[in-house]
């Protein structure tokens, strides 16, 4: 939309951090997260285990540690020691809850290790399992086995939700959506209707299993709001149907284990204290108890002193809610106090309130204490839920603390909303990356376009997959909106410059992503434009890096405009350069001329003429070998004319590389990355042509050699970065001997300790990983046992690393089959 005053981009969080100067919340911090990942098994849990040698016999073991699916066990008798430790996997090994082996008449025998330790079985086994907790049966067999417990709240299934607004009964809601434990739910009976949806956390107090509102004497009724949308015929008739199908729709029970519990509070009615609207957070009120329902619930009214008020701002709390507060809480944190609506005068005095009303303020007793220490500090980032339309996650800056309270600024909302107050332990906020992890849409920040009376304001795609004619069509409309509002000022004022798709895209261009960029960007600011054209270009080639390098400003050119900072994200690592951008009209063809050439393109693929048909340079006869061939910038000793009639192309002198030399490593190196990585050639990149060989091999070049590089040509400008050395290709010659050798093993894997693992990571590529396996305590057959979305979930690797990874662990199971299976 061309009127709007943002344009969204893709997020990164690791560059926001970096351009923000910004530091994430700890991931600590957020306690519910934490719960919502455990997966149901715990150290010290005790379950029934197939004995090695003897597989037709049991024995009862410990739960030391967990990693995702895989469990390290240790059998009851060895105390505390770890030498005889093991790794199993859920899915696939034969565990059992505590008296499995009894009811099924199986055969439990102490191991041959600690025979001599155990003279009494039956004595033994009475006091180890005395008080013991068992792992629950239901992940260790059926339909659950080895399942997160979180994704047991499947869409469809059921749970009670009680009414926080106007009651305590309870309706029915079927999950909607689970976003890592985010529950999007609906009233039963409403099926075909979101009106009323809600997003609430799993372990909200007021969500329930089926069952909980009998149970505790409550009554199952729909809320106000939809009552009245069916007959109460309608409703007994829905209430019945969902009884009949409670068994398939229904939630394990201990899902809800880790609930916080609901104490019973001390307050009464007519009390008076300082509250926060959970549906508008965003100031502090004088309120009301409006009602004390039991011990545990009471419903509390933000004060409104008009006397023609239609409608009430109640809800329901209980003592350990967010946001109620002792009367004078404000002014004791410095903080600005609204008074009710209706209050003569502006200035709030609790005292003469009080006295007006004839009540009474609820003693400091009735309130929890307040904790500081949380973790969180100003201006630390997270991810928070917009309490005006909870559907949106957004970026959350924190502006200010009070005890274990947030004031959060909220970044990239559809609309804007005032900062909000959040309790520390709100279910509403998460860590950086949630959104990203559980696949949910997080909000972008508002890039803010400069006003359009002296600027301009462009399209970009948001992602390159957008089709041609998409982004035509918005172009076409922003014209419409714009045209009227653009002064031009001949001097600085930039002319459209078209993007000529059909002229040849040279080695470093993809001729698909040309397409689908806009047909035009500008007119405006030059200075603007042509940022915005080269941002385009960058993101339209195979590869970013390479081509931010040819734009980079030379020292040594004559310097006749403006420096800007352009980035580009190749594989995982971010780079910056300094680029020449020309300030006025006059200058900007010839600018567009030489960067083409720069890039050897077509002369006409990107200015301020449109070619229409036919390419006044006839570049449609030119393929990328032959154009390589006499204007690749390595070949610049061949002087002469092109077929296709260029007539004035510049060619760069450089000093010609030893390329013959490299090319050989960099087949090398393209065979060992192909078993082992991800193809990430866009559609329609020439694999395995010149044009990608001489770009992998500059990519190496600046690995490898960044520095000298930098002296040969002179440039102090120069200010590429790599962000992520993890990434890193290993040189050449590592690979040379992978490729050649294949894993021969002195040992078998099997009795492999944990540090035999870590010295053989260590002698890889992914030895920054080793650590991991050190801390994880995995030994050779935990090893084994990994696969690639275990290592993805447990060890919380990027694709690229964790493909690596699992490639040198298929190494180690081909060798084991090979040398030691029989």
């Amino acid at each position: 939309d061309a009127g709007s005053s943002v344009e969204e981009m893709e997020f990164n969080w690791d560059e926001y951090l970096e351009d923000t100067g910004a530091i994430a919340a700890p991931h600590g911090s957020f306690k519910h997260v934490d719960t919502s990942l455990q997966n149901g098994f715990a150290p010290g849990m005790k379950l029934e285990v197939a004995v090695k040698s003897d597989q037709n016999t049991y024995w009862v073991a410990t739960i030391i540690t967990t990693c995702g699916q895989l469990l390290l066990l240790r059998y009851d008798g060895y105390g505390e020691d770890r030498k005889a430790d093991f790794w199993c996997d859920i899915m696939t090994a034969d565990l059992h809850p505590i008296g499995w082996c009894e009811q099924n008449k199986k055969i439990l025998k102490v191991p041959e290790g600690i025979k001599d330790k155990i003279p009494d079985q039956e004595e033994f086994l009475q006091r180890v399992l005395k008080g013991a907790c068992s792992a629950p049966a239901n992940l260790l067999e059926g339909l659950h086995r080895g399942k997160n417990p979180l994704d047991l709240i499947a869409p469809g299934s059921r749970l009670e939700l009680q009414n926080v607004r106007d009651s305590l009964e309870a309706w029915i809601v079927n999950v909607v959506e689970n976003v890592g434990g985010r529950l999007k739910l609906r009233y039963v009976g409403l099926e075909d209707s979101d009106k009323f949806d809600q997003w609430l956390f799993y372990l909200d107090p007021f969500l329930h299993q089926v069952g909980w509102a009998a149970q505790h004497g409550y009554s199952l009724q729909p809320p106000l709001a939809i009552r009245s949308l069916k007959s109460e015929a309608d409703w007994q008739e829905i209430l019945k149907k969902v009884k009949e199908e409670e068994e398939e729709s229904s939630v394990p029970t201990d899902l809800f284990k880790d609930k916080p519990v609901i104490g019973v509070h001390s307050f009464s009615e007519g009390m008076k204290l300082e509250a926060v609207d959970p549906m508008a957070p965003f100031v502090i009120s004088p309120a009301t108890v409006l009602k004390v329902y039991n011990e545990k619930y009471f419903m509390i009214e933000i004060d409104d002193l008009r006397p023609d008020r239609t409608t009430s701002q109640s809800y329901i709390c209980h003592v350990n809610s967010a946001g109620i507060f002792p009367v004078q809480w404000s002014l004791k944190n410095g903080l600005h106090l609204i008074p009710p609506p209706g209050y003569p005068g502006q200035d709030f005095d609790w005292a003469d309130y009080l006295k007006q009303c004839g009540a009474e303020a609820a003693p400091q007793s009735c309130f929890p204490s307040l904790t500081s220490d949380h973790g969180f500090k100003e201006n630390m980032k997270l991810e928070a839920v917009n309490p005006v339309d909870p559907e949106e996650v957004c970026i959350a800056t924190v502006t200010k603390l009070k005890d274990s309270y947030l004031w959060l600024q909220l970044e990239g909302s559809k609309k804007p909303v005032p900062d909000c107050i959040v309790s520390v332990e709100s279910m509403n906020i998460f860590p950086v990356g949630w959104c990203e992890t559980n696949g949910y849409q997080l909000r972008p920040p508002r890039k803010a376009i400069v006003n359009k009376q002296k600027k301009i304001a462009v399209v970009q795609p948001e992602k390159q997959i957008l089709s041609s004619r998409t982004v035509h069509d918005g172009l076409k409309n922003q014209e419409m909106n714009s045209s009227d509002s653009v002064v031009i000022n001949g001097k600085y004022c930039c002319p459209k410059i078209y993007f000529n798709h059909r002229c040849f895209s040279g080695p470093y261009l993809n001729k698909g992503r040309i397409a689908e960029l806009p047909q035009s960007v500008g007119p405006g600011n030059c200075v603007l434009v042509l940022k915005e054209v080269l941002t385009l270009l960058i993101n339209a080639a195979y590869k970013p890096s390479r081509v931010l390098r040819e734009l980079q400003l030379d020292e040594e050119a004559a310097w006749h405009g403006h420096g800007e900072t352009l980035k580009a994200k190749y594989k995982g690592k971010s780079y910056r350069a300094t680029v020449e951008v020309v300030r006025t009209a006059d200058r900007v063809a010839d600018f567009c001329r030489k960067t083409c050439i720069k890039l050897e393109c077509c002369p006409n693929l990107f200015g301020p003429q449109m070619v229409l048909d036919k390419c006044s340079e006839n570049c449609s006869v030119l393929t990328k070998t032959k154009y390589t061939h006499y204007y690749g910038k390595r070949k610049n000793k061949r002087i002469g004319r092109p077929p296709g009639g260029h007539s004035n192309l510049e060619v760069a002198m450089k000093k010609p590389n030893k390329r013959r030399k490299r090319r050989k490593h960099f087949f090398v190196h393209k065979k060992k990355r192909s078993s082992t990585s991800v193809d990430n050639t866009p559609a329609g990149s020439p694999q395995g042509s010149g044009g990608e060989e001489e770009d992998d091999q500059d990519e190496s070049e600046l690995s490898h050699s960044l520095a000298q590089d930098r002296d040969k040509r002179k440039r102090k400008l120069r200010t590429f970065s790599f962000s992520d050395d993890e990434n890193k290709p290993p040189s050449p010659k590592d690979i040379k001997v992978e490729a050649a050798e294949k894993l021969q093993l002195d040992s078998n894997p099997l009795e492999w300790s944990v540090a035999d693992v870590v010295r053989f990571l260590k002698s890889t590529d992914c030895a920054p990983l080793a650590r991991i396996f050190l801390d994880q305590e995995i030994d050779g057959q935990a090893l084994l046992l990994l696969t690639l979305p275990t290592v993805q979930e447990c060890m919380d690797l990027k694709l690229g690393p964790a493909i690596k990874l699992c490639h040198h662990i298929e190494r180690v199971k081909l060798a084991f089959y090979q040398q030691f299976a029989n």
